[in-house]
This record gives C-alpha cells, structure tokens and sequence, in this order.
C-alpha cells in the first residue's frame, strides 16, 4: 500500500511539476511575446509611482494582457525597483519586456507635452506642444514672445501645460546669441531658478538645446554650456589648419563670432572665413559691420537701423573700418559649424562678400578682385533701389 501511495505522490509531484513548467513558459511566453496594443501610447509615469501601480494602469489601457505577468517579470529581472517618472512613448504591439525597459531605463521623456523656449538673436519665444502617438510627431499648440505680454488665454494655457507633471522642458539657445542675451532669456524662464551672477564672458557659451527642469539652477545651467562651449573650442582647435594668421584660441573663437554673424549659410562659412583669413595674412582691416555694431549695442541686442557713416568713421576696439586685425573679443557665442570653419577655412583668393539679394538665406557674391567686388554691390545696390521705389 505504501509502494501506491509513494508512486501515487510522486506522480502527482511529476504532473505538479510540469505543470509549474508549462505555466513558466506560457508566462515568459505572455512577458516577451508581442503585446496587445494596436497603437502607440503615451504613458506617464508619477514621481513615487510603483510598478504595481503602472502595471494596473497598463492592463486597464490595453498595453499588456495580465497586470500579473508584467509585475511578476518587472520583478524576476529586478526592474521594480527602478522605476523613472515621466512620460514614455510605448511602440505598437510593445512586449512587456520592452515596455518594463523603457519605463526603467531613464533619460530625457519620449512623449508627453514639451514646453521650449527659445533664445535668439531678435526675439526670445515660448512654444507649448503635444505630442500625438498616432503621428509619432509634436503638435504646436500655442507660441508666444517671452518678453511681451501674451494673450491671457495663451498664457493660461501655457500655465496649465507647464504645471503638468508630464511636460518636459527644452531651452534652445540660438547660434549667434550673446551672452548678454542668453542671460536675460535664462531669467526670464520662470521654471529656472536662482541667479546667474556675473554676465559670462562672450563666446563662451555653446548655442545648443538644453533639456531642464522644473527648478533647476540657472547658474547650473551656464555652466553646463560653458563646458560644452570649451570641449568644442578644444576638438575644434585640436584639428586646425596649421598655417592661420591666429595667435592663439582666443583669436579663432573671436573670428568665429564674426563669421557667425555674417552668415547663417552652412554653405557659405568656410568661405566667409577664407575671406577674413586672406585679409588677416595681406594686412588688411576685416571692414566687417557685425563688429563695428557690438562697440554700439555692447551685445545688447540688435542695432534696429543701418550704420551711420559717422559710425563707420569713429575709432573704437570693434571697428574693423579703422582698426587692423581683430577687435578684443568675441561678439557673440558661435555654433559648432563657425568654429569648424574658423580654424579651417577654405582655399581661395577671395578677398570680398556681399548679399546676393534682400533675403540673407540667398547667400553671398564672393569676389577677388575690387572690380568684380563692386559689380556685386552695384547688383546689391539695385535690389535696394527696387525695393525702396515701390
């Protein structure tokens, strides 16, 4: 009897166990097989939020089949515990593995409503979006000048948005900005912090898109592109072109500035640079307006007129009219692509530039000589007349 009674349990543990089996292989099956969802979503993750939490919330929104499973695989890949807030873009049909990836992963949020403000040379703005799953694209919804008084409703919303615990927040600092102007754009974004103290030195911010948020310090912020700023300065020094008329780093940073100001062509820097170069090794001034407006302005934003030939014929540090070489400092903090062209510019015998046309994205004539030099202007010359007779 006892012999049945011992084959009997054991059978039974046998059954039990493969049973136990096919149960571990359905639910690993479940946890890495495609899942349910016919179409991306977007899922917010609270800040204290468990996995238990997300995992109702998945099963609820139709994101994974069993709440169950995708805690039970959460947990067996030791994922529960590192859970990140924010707004997560989950693809079509998402494993529970990929899903259980992307909410533990962290970095910057994928979906969810984006807050950017942007500074720039003429106006600084504020742009509310939304991003929309079914098109794997932002929606515009409102834009507004930071410095003025916005529409109150546009300002309500923007409110709203910026409250949420799922808008992400990007500040765009524009390539040619000074740094004048980056920092009062910093001190106008009201989800900073802090002070930034002591304007920073010209050139010595890096134009880029900065991710922040809600209560980070602006000085941290400055910081954060100065470094940027100078690992540039460095790789792009790095790969000079041995045979330039610089005498140090600070003086291709402050020919950057220059070349950022007189073209906002990807095409056309490293021409405007050979330009400058070949003026700089025949003793030439640079006769650049761009300089002669920051000893104006101060980098305090932009001129709003023309030049005055008065203006052109005082002597000061930034008019390269009258002064030989380069003036004392940068003029505005350059992008990447001017400081690349600085210390590498292109091989010509060009000696001038001006506008093709009214609208500086056409570019620029460039010339050798004088006389093809004011053919050029003459051509310049007649747009203006054209457009000031009509």
């Amino acid at each position: 009897m006892w012999r049945a009674i011992a084959s009997n349990g054991i059978t039974l543990l046998i059954v039990l166990m493969i049973a136990a089996a096919g149960l571990i292989g359905w639910g690993q099956a479940q946890y890495r097989g495609a899942g349910p969802l016919t179409a991306a979503m977007c899922l917010q993750v609270a800040t204290g939020a468990t996995m238990t939490g997300v995992a109702d919330e998945l099963a609820e929104s139709g994101a994974v089949s069993q709440a169950w499973i995708f805690r039970a695989g959460a947990d067996y890949e030791a994922l529960s515990g590192k859970l990140k807030a924010g707004s997560w873009l989950l693809p079509a049909e998402a494993s529970m593995a990929e899903i259980a990836d992307i909410v533990t992963r962290g970095g910057a949020s994928t979906c969810g409503n984006e807050v950017v403000y942007r500074i720039g040379v003429t106006r600084n703005s504020v742009r509310v979006r939304e991003f929309d799953p079914g098109t794997d694209q932002f929606v515009e919804l409102i834009t507004f000048d930071l410095s003025d008084n916005p529409d109150p409703q546009a300002f309500a919303l923007y409110e709203q948005m910026r409250d949420r615990s799922d808008t992400r927040f990007r500040i765009v600092v524009a390539e040619g900005v000074t740094s004048w102007q980056v920092t009062q754009g910093l001190n106008a974004i009201d989800v900073l912090t802090g002070q930034i103290g002591a304007k920073p030195a010209e050139g010595s911010l890096a134009p880029d898109s900065y991710e922040v948020s809600q209560g980070d310090d602006r000085r941290a912020l400055v910081d954060e592109m100065r470094a940027a700023q100078s690992a540039r300065i460095a790789e792009t020094w790095e790969a000079r072109d041995p045979d330039l008329p610089y005498e140090s780093v600070d003086e291709a940073v402050i020919m950057a500035s220059i070349i950022e100001k007189e073209t906002g062509r990807a095409d056309e820097r490293r021409q405007v640079a050979a330009v400058f170069v070949n003026r700089l090794r025949d003793g030439w001034r640079l006769q650049t307006d761009p300089t002669v407006i920051y000893g104006i302005t101060e980098g305090r934003g932009v001129l709003g007129r023309g030049l005055r030939q008065s203006e052109l014929d005082t002597p000061t540090q930034y008019n390269t009219y009258v002064i030989y070489g380069l003036p004392p400092t940068p003029i505005d903090n350059p992008g990447l692509a001017s400081l690349e062209a600085a210390v590498n510019p292109d091989e010509s015998d060009y000696m001038f530039f001006v506008a093709k046309s009214l609208n500086p994205a056409d570019g620029h004539n460039f010339a050798v000589t004088n006389a093809e030099h004011e053919e050029n202007v003459a051509k310049y010359r007649a747009l203006e007349e054209a457009r000031d007779g009509n």
